[in-house]
């Protein structure tokens, strides 16, 4: 009974901490980047779906954006092609972005939709024109493109549904040319790398801090 009793209180003074940021997020939209690097421990990531899924029955509009970086090497490593790398970012040249979007728009995407409870739905970036891109031209990395737009209409019809979209970092071009969208690899191993200092977490991947 004491137990019981303590539970109550636990969940009642969680609740109590929790309301003012259910408030305030009601009915808006958050966009979650989940690295890869993230994924690989599996109760942490079913954790994070869990939550997920919580803040969309709390109201929240959930918008999923992934990768899928170690999964996409270990494939890679499996049939024996190899990585090449140009300033920390990975060339991708035609057969390396088949095998891209075969990892992330599909074992990786349908993974974590089918973690959301019914709730989740699986896109990519090509699904709907959502992700237009072109080719990088500052540097020649392949497939890996810069985004030039994006069309949130097919997210905006899912969100209204209280619908998760779960979206694979890959995208085309207007001739429907595929690309991905990679985040600069910090391989140095040096703790004062500059792209690690501005980033928020380093796992692996050096990630921009959010503005």
């Amino acid at each position: 009974m004491r137990r019981s009793t303590m539970k109550n209180e636990q969940m009642a003074l969680l609740f109590s901490e929790a309301t003012p940021y259910i408030q305030k997020y009601h009915g808006k939209t958050l966009v979650i980047k989940y690295g890869g690097n993230a994924m690989v421990n599996d109760d942490l990531k079913l954790a994070v779906m869990n939550d997920l899924v919580t803040l969309t029955l709390l109201g929240v509009r959930v918008v999923l954006v992934h990768g899928g970086g170690p999964a996409i090497n270990s494939m890679l490593k499996k049939v024996g092609k190899e990585s090449k790398f140009v300033g920390g970012l990975r060339y991708t040249d035609e057969e390396t972005m088949g095998i891209v979007q075969q990892v992330l728009a599909g074992q990786v995407n349908k993974d974590l939709v089918a973690l959301l409870k019914g709730r989740g739905v699986g896109l990519c970036g090509m699904d709907g024109h959502m992700i237009m891109c072109k080719r990088k031209s500052d540097v020649d990395l392949g497939y890996v493109g810069e985004i030039e737009k994006v069309n949130t209409t097919l997210i905006d019809h899912l969100l209204a549904d209280s619908f998760i979209p779960v979206i694979a970092t890959v995208g085309m071009d207007d001739n429907g040319v595929p690309y991905e969208h990679q985040r600069r690899h910090c391989r140095s191993g040096d703790r004062h790398c500059p792209a690690r200092r501005k980033a928020r977490q380093h796992d692996g991947y050096c990630r921009p801090a959010l503005r």
